[in-house]
Order: structure tokens, then C-alpha cells, then sequence
């Protein structure tokens, strides 16, 4: 099982690019494959055809009209494992003995 956590955005497109960012976050939601959005990125959770299916499907969309776009991807890989999305977070609260801002 695969967590991906990536930003993509136009270079070409001004100081501020949700509009073509916001386009990323719609076919990610559309997908079916669990995701969490943070305030630099965005992080799923699937096999490895599936979150890279959503990867280019969002490079696909934004170069539509974008000449230029720069993307970051960090992926951790752990075999057998699911549900990361929520666990990873649950063991360092637990382990802190608190909830944190997530």
C-alpha cells in the first residue's frame, strides 16, 4: 500500500494559483481514493497504479492550459498495510498522550 503525498501547481500562472489547484482537488475527490489536503499538499492512500491514476490525471488536466507546471512527490511504501492515512497520526498522539492539529 502506497501513501503519496504531492503538490502540483502551474509556474506560468501568477502569484496565486487555486483556481488551478482547486481542479487537482477535484478529480482527487471524484477518484474514490482516500485523501487528506493540507495547507502544501495533499496525501493518498492506495496501490500504486491507483494513486499514480490520480497523479496523471491531475498533470493532465493542469497542462491543459498551464505551459509550465512544477510537481513534488514523496511516497512510502509499506507492504500489507492500509489505513495509514488515519493510524500514522492515531501512534504519535497516542504516543504524546494528546490530540494534535491534523
Amino acid at each position: 500500500m502506497i501513501l503519496l503525498e504531492f503538490s502540483m501547481s502551474p509556474m506560468d500562472k501568477g502569484e496565486s494559483v487555486s483556481p488551478y489547484v482547486s481542479r487537482s482537488l477535484d478529480i482527487i475527490s471524484n477518484s474514490g481514493v482516500p485523501y487528506r489536503l493540507g495547507p502544501m499538499g495533499t496525501c493518498l492512500e492506495g496501490e500504486w497504479d491507483e494513486v499514480m491514476g490520480v497523479i496523471k490525471q491531475c498533470l493532465e488536466k493542469m497542462s491543459s492550459d498551464c505551459n509550465r507546471i512544477t510537481c513534488a512527490i514523496k511516497i512510502d511504501y509499506r507492504k500489507g498495510k492500509s489505513g495509514r492515512l488515519e493510524s500514522k497520526m492515531a501512534s504519535v498522539e497516542a504516543k504524546l498522550g494528546k490530540k494534535l492539529n491534523t
